[in-house]
């Protein structure tokens, strides 16, 4: 049975700039899998398909919404 999970996912953006500071920020998910991994592999997938030039991401799965 799927259940939607809130996720949190901390990315790390560098900008190119050697000298430049990465731009560091948080976004909330929203996910439907069948257990808490599928859930960590669902919030990065969408990360990375909305932030492809991110260098880290880290994902927290923070509760069950459904």
């Amino acid at each position: 049975m799927s259940h939607t999970y809130e996720a949190f996912v901390d990315i790390k953006e560098y900008t190119g700039a050697p000298t430049a500071a990465p731009k560091i920020y948080t976004e909330r998910y929203e996910v439907d899998a069948l257990s808490v991994q599928g859930a960590d592999e669902a919030a990065i997938t969408k990360a990375t398909g909305i932030h492809p030039k991110a260098a880290e991401f880290d994902v927290r799965i923070t509760r069950l919404l459904k």
